[in-house]
């Protein structure tokens, strides 16, 4: 009957704390006035009920707690309340002077001491409690007044509140420490936490996270297929094992960045329908000693709970560089972690189907026993794309935004040479942007055009004024560039001409190739030279002026005809030799001092012919200038006219006739100037494209502008007004 009692208590116990949170609960959510669930207007759903399941767990959670919590301060209370009633002096409701005066007048009857405390019983009334002031004379003036006096032993705890009492306060702060300890190190739910350092970072992407397929990548077919082995192995493993065949343990990704190596990576994890671990190469290394080889092991061992399943580190040239002395020579705890994870990649058992996956733009500098068969023992190269492969990327962004008719994937991929996955992705997001700027429905090919414009050259500065002096000495200068560039054998195209500052420069001459470009002979490095002179010579020709625009271009020039003479051999004067060293960083396992193996004669030699080469190709693009003075003129007045010129005015420039009006222009432009009638000048040589080098293209709405009538430059050098993406 007890039991029975005792069970229909705790029910209905249970009850009542159901009934009270639900209260709590539904209180909560009236005062936050929140629905009890969500629509998905976008798809179309109903009421989000995991949502709602979500956020009942999460207010269980919460309750639980805050019941534990009122739970502990409640019995805290309790106790400490007692200890205080019984060990707390008393309250006297009168003085012990008039308790002193009442006796001699007889209104006290008896007198109980007890300890602290004087229990007094008045003659009439009810007995009160005075604290005792420890009077050596209380005792005698009340037996003078004939006042019962009573001794009692003073209250003495019990030993179990003595040990509570004592050793309650330590037992609390040793509750409270191991507590946040544990929350700290992950313990109690607390997931991971500060003082975590052996746990891995790894995060885990299962099948039905990891969406990601090799539809989904584009532009790096042959990467593709070289992983495709890996998607096999992992799907079926027993087909190579069988045979005794052995997949690479290892794969390392090799690309420039952001052409889509951690994207691959998802793929192959994702075609293979296995977990999938990622880490970066510098969530290994921390302040403490050890911690890079414990989470390798933690890394590891968890991923041998999971297999078959992929391991993929990025960016492991943080963690994996070279060993060695480096400066200094002491230990280095980057090198610990290089150990362990060596010993980890070729410790695996037999049948451990876990693949390890690394990304790096920097294979040189890796490790060699990293790259040893065993471990990395195949390395894929993820390049950059060409013009199919950019092709194929932009038709993948462009399926996420509504993409008008006149947009053409082709143009946009031939336009956008060098260009990596992730840049193109960035390009489609920027025309999105413009398109919602001007309020379209659809993102136009005009709005590619202008994201590609401010990707490779900047933002347009409409704001910043330039004096008349400063456009004339920028359009001459801009001229320059162009001219030489149309005339010079195997020069790409010029596609446009600007002087809207962008950036940090205040003019461009953008050079677009017809098709990617490889590699580089020895006239087109030639034409480069000549090219990047043109500025200067035409501000010494018409301006007859000197500025600091053309600093950056005599900086290319110089290094590019010193890579000439000293890394391709291409001076027949000191032949193919090479005359300087790859430079590498300290911390690689290199030694800090370097000696040259190259005399200071041959250093002179080499100096005269970058002299030479550089006064030869000075010469020729200023016979260019002088002997075209007419188109120059022509260009410079289109140029301060409209401020942007594209491919075809400057074709019609350059054959002789007057400059069409911009495509974009919107008002009648008279350029007077423009239609002076030019001589046919030299025909442009056979021009070849390029795939580095392309000058940043100008905005193409730029027609009309107002002239400057502030002379606000401050003093902005023009030193990038014809960069490129070299």
């Amino acid at each position: 009957m007890r039991a029975n009692a005792r069970k229909g208590a705790t029910f209905a116990q249970n009850e009542r704390l159901k009934y009270a949170h639900y209260a709590f609960a539904d209180a909560e959510r009236l005062s936050r006035r929140r629905p009890s669930y969500k629509t998905k207007e976008d798809d179309g759903a109903g009421p989000d009920c995991g949502s709602a399941v979500r956020r009942h767990t999460l207010d269980n959670k919460i309750f639980s707690r805050i019941a534990v919590w009122a739970l502990v301060g409640l019995v805290l209370f309790t106790v400490f309340r007692q200890y205080e009633d019984a060990y707390a002096p008393p309250r006297d409701t009168i003085s012990y002077t008039q308790f002193m005066e009442d006796a001699k007048a007889g209104k006290v009857r008896r007198v109980d001491i007890q300890g602290r405390t004087l229990i007094v019983t008045p003659q009439t009334g009810e007995e009160f409690k005075l604290t005792n002031p420890g009077d050596i004379w209380m005792v005698d003036e009340l037996r003078k007044s004939n006042v019962q006096i009573y001794g009692k032993a003073e209250e003495e705890p019990s030993l179990l509140t003595t040990i509570f009492i004592s050793w309650f306060p330590m037992i609390l702060l040793i509750g409270v420490w191991i507590f946040f300890m544990r929350r700290m190190q992950g313990g109690a739910g607390g997931g991971g936490g500060a003082f975590s350092f052996g746990k891995s970072k790894a995060r885990k992407l299962d099948e039905e996270s990891n969406k990601v397929r090799f539809r989904d990548v584009a532009g790096c077919n042959e990467a593709k297929e070289d992983v495709q082995e890996i998607v096999d192995f992992l799907r079926e493993p027993k087909r190579f094992q069988r045979l005794g065949g052995r997949i690479p343990r290892g794969l390392l990704l090799v690309g420039p960045p952001g052409t889509g190596k951690t994207l691959l990576a998802k793929a192959i994890a994702g075609e293979a329908g296995v977990p999938f671990f990622t880490i970066s190469g510098s969530d290994f290394v921390e302040m403490f000693v050890g911690v890079g080889a414990a989470r390798v092991r933690d890394m590891f061992e968890t991923a041998k709970k999971n297999e078959p399943c992929i391991i993929f580190i990025d960016e492991i040239d943080a963690v994996g560089r070279q060993r060695g002395a480096g400066l200094g020579g002491g230990n280095d705890e980057r090198e610990q972690t290089l150990n362990q994870m060596l010993v980890e990649m070729d410790g695996f058992d037999s049948g451990a189907n876990v693949i390890v996956i690394a990304a790096t733009n920097r294979p040189d500098v890796l490790d060699p026993a990293l790259l040893r068969p065993g471990r990395f023992d195949r390395q894929v190269v993820v390049p950059l794309p060409d013009i199919r492969g950019r092709d194929q990327i932009l038709n993948v962004h462009m399926r996420k935004i509504p993409v008008g008719k006149d947009v053409d994937s082709m143009v946009i991929a031939r336009g956008t040479p060098g260009f990596s996955g992730a840049d193109l992705a960035n390009l489609v997001n920027e025309a999105a942007l413009f398109a919602a700027r001007r309020n379209g429905r659809v993102v136009k090919m005009c709005d590619f055009e202008n994201a590609k414009d401010k990707i490779m050259m900047g933002a347009e500065r409409r704001a910043m004024v330039m004096s008349e002096d400063e456009r004339r000495n920028t359009a001459y200068h801009e001229s320059g560039h162009a001219v030489v560039a149309r005339l010079m054998p195997k020069s790409d195209p010029v596609h446009k001409v600007t002087i809207v500052p962008r950036g940090r420069a205040l003019g461009l001459t953008m050079q677009l190739p017809k098709e990617d470009r490889y590699a580089y002979d020895r006239q087109y490095l030639l034409t480069r030279i000549a090219i990047l002179f043109g500025g200067r010579i035409a501000e010494e020709v018409f301006m007859n002026q000197m500025t600091t625009g053309a600093s950056n271009d005599f900086e290319r020039a110089t290094q590019m005809a010193r890579d000439m003479v000293m890394r391709y051999g291409m001076s027949d004067r000191l032949g193919p030799m090479v005359y300087s060293e790859n430079e590498g960083e300290v911390f690689l396992g290199r030694s800090v001092t370097k000696t040259t193996n190259i005399s200071e004669k041959t250093m002179q030699e080499v100096d005269a012919e970058v002299r030479r080469i550089i006064d030869e190709q000075y010469a020729i693009a200023r016979r260019l200038i002088e002997e075209n003075r007419d188109k120059m003129e022509v260009m410079a007045k289109a140029l301060l006219d409209w401020e942007t010129i594209d491919a075809d005015q400057i074709d019609d420039i350059m054959e002789g006739r007057a400059p069409r009006p911009p495509k974009t222009s919107k008002e009648a432009v008279k350029p007077e100037a423009a239609q002076a009638a030019a001589p046919e000048g030299e025909a442009g040589a056979a021009e070849e494209p390029k795939a580095e080098d392309a000058e940043a293209p100008a905005a193409p709405e730029a027609a009309g502008a107002k002239e400057a009538s502030s002379s606000d430059n401050a003093g902005a050098p023009k030193g990038d007004d014809d960069r490129r993406s070299e």
